[in-house]
């Protein structure tokens, strides 16, 4: 110890100092520059260099948020499905799970931690899944998938910043963001933060659940962000017997209320069992649907 243990404020300052010279030493160890360096280690901008590196190969060309007021709407399926209907017409997609309290993407994809976290001089090498889609979420840095993260806003936001800026995501054509519910923190930082591209909707057929959803579609026409349209989820239920159409969550309203908000209606997707059971297996890439395929088409007709 450098002082004296019965002054206590001596003791963080030296300490603290103790490990900046020791991150000094590393950094000057590792400059190639350091044999005839006169400079004091503080006042280096190797650190500042090695920032400047990180997202700089990064060009991304179109960013897909996917929001709900609501949650328990689907709207991290309808997430997966979006990235990987983009991923078989042959795009680079990548998949940013901003949902850091609730996580979902890792498990949808069969993506866990254990394939293993690389990192470069330009960031973090997100993950990749079977169609090649590349994937980052807050579950990779857990020690276990099960364990939460109890954070407040700023820290939130921060990941969310980070996963943006400090991943080495490199040239992709799409970027889809799985935000968490509600109109918060998380994407308000999205909104002001990423280069948004257009955002889509989704809500259930259900009245509480829909006037909820209004909610999100108001805060993002204040904000002015293109708003794709809106994806009425679990729209009904097709019997494995008779075929007949369940409307269990009630009747169909997607369409009424993108009419009355002045947003375009994307389509409908059914409350799925086999959707389900691949998405607890990790294997969400293997599902397709006609209902899908259309409102991809119309997601990417309003895009560059």
């Amino acid at each position: 110890m450098l002082v004296n243990k019965s002054d206590e404020g001596c003791i963080i300052e030296n300490e603290e100092l103790l490990e900046r010279g020791m991150k000094m030493s590393d950094k000057c160890g590792s400059c190639a520059s350091s044999g005839n360096c006169n400079l004091d280690p503080g006042q280096c901008g190797q650190d500042e260099q090695e920032k400047s590196l990180l997202g700089a190969l990064n060009n991304i060309r179109n960013v897909i948020v996917v929001m709900s007021g609501k949650g328990g709407v689907g709207k991290s399926s309808v997430t997966g499905l979006i990235a990987t209907s983009l991923a078989r017409q042959g795009k680079r997609v990548g998949v940013l799970d901003a949902d850091i309290t609730g996580p979902s993407q890792p498990k949808a994809f069969g993506v866990s931690k254990d394939a293993g976290m690389l990192a470069s001089e330009y960031g973090i090498i997100p993950p990749t899944t079977r169609l090649g889609i590349k994937l980052m979420s807050i579950n990779f840095f857990l020690p276990n998938e099960d364990d939460p993260v109890i954070w407040r806003g700023p820290l939130l936001a921060g990941a969310v910043n980070q996963f943006w800026g400090e991943v080495d995501w490199r040239d992709l054509d799409y970027m889809v963001v799985d935000l968490p519910p509600g109109t918060g923190d998380v994407p308000l930082t999205v909104m002001q933060s990423l280069p948004v591209s257009g955002i889509v909707i989704v809500s259930s057929p259900q009245d509480l659940a829909f006037m909820v959803v209004k909610k999100t579609i108001k805060m993002t026409q204040k904000m002015n962000i293109p708003i794709l349209g809106i994806v009425e989820n679990m729209s009904h239920a097709i019997c494995p017997h008779c075929n007949e159409v369940i409307e269990i969550f009630g009747q169909n309203q997607g369409e009424k209320v993108a009419q009355d908000s002045g947003i375009n209606y994307l389509g409908s997707l059914p409350w799925d069992m086999k959707l389900n059971q691949l998405v607890d297996a990790g294997k969400i890439e293997e599902y397709q649907s006609e209902q899908m395929e259309a409102i991809i088409e119309k997601i990417v007709a309003q895009l560059p």
